[in-house]
């Protein structure tokens, strides 16, 4: 699975940062420096696309902010919706506040997301790293392979982890989806309202994955899920009303 060509490379720079950060985490972390180099290295990459993620939440509020336009628009044309579209769009463009800019961050993880799913789940290049250890667990080990001894405790401290967060997630996804309801984004319609539905349901896929990748690629989960938590919560915390 996914073992084309053009993932060596990225792959084999991903293994050598993640070694040297190993290889420099091990005065401090001892045996579990592998595991430490991968959230390390998991939040460089989400330092890096940080930007896009702010950019996301700041369309969000300008959308957010067109509401009221956005209703009397919706009154004015509703029976006409090839104009109330157009109307729609005209004023998204006006302010800044493009529709779909919030899908850049998620498809700019994607590649990330493939390079350390191959990376850490086979040993490209004969790195060692799925024979390093958490706790006494290969971090190549898979929930499949059995739980016995640490690696049951370890793989549901990390699945609780990873529950916990994709239902903290799945809510902040519908608080997203109301607001865009509330703005009226000009993709609306019968689409739209069916990915409403799925949108909060996205999160718990990373449960489903956490059950078939090796360990090392579940503490990859859990770190950038994680990350996406504590963002959203810095980011989309309620702002303060001006004062009077």
């Amino acid at each position: 699975m996914l073992t084309f060509a053009p993932l060596h490379g990225p792959v084999g720079v991903a293994a050598t940062a993640v070694t040297w950060l190993a290889d420099a985490l091990h005065p401090l972390a001892g045996g579990a420096a592998t595991a430490a180099a991968i959230v390390g290295f998991t939040v460089v990459v989400r330092l890096l696309i940080s930007p896009l993620t702010l950019a996301q939440v700041r369309g969000e509020r300008r959308r957010a902010a067109l509401a009221p336009q956005v209703r009397d628009l919706r009154r004015r044309y509703a029976d006409d919706p090839a104009r109330l579209q157009g109307e729609l769009f005209a004023l998204y463009r006006s302010a800044g506040a493009n529709p779909v800019a919030g899908c850049l961050p998620a498809l700019l993880q994607a590649p990330f997301l493939i390079v350390m799913y191959r990376l850490f789940s086979t040993d490209e290049g004969g790195t060692g790293l799925l024979d390093e250890r958490l706790a006494g667990v290969p971090l190549g080990w898979h929930v499949s392979d059995g739980l016995g001894g640490a690696a049951g405790p370890l793989f549901g401290a990390l699945l609780a982890a990873l529950v916990a967060l994709a239902w903290w997630s799945s809510r902040r996804a519908r608080a997203v989806a109301a607001v865009d309801a509330e703005a009226g984004t000009p993709t609306g319609g019968s689409g739209a309202a069916v990915l409403a539905r799925l949108v909060p349901l996205v999160p718990y896929l990373t449960v489903v994955a956490a059950l078939m990748v090796p360990l090392a690629a579940v503490l990859y989960l859990v770190a950038t899920t994680a990350w996406t938590a504590a963002e959203q919560a810095v980011l989309r915390r309620p702002r303060p009303m001006p004062a009077g």
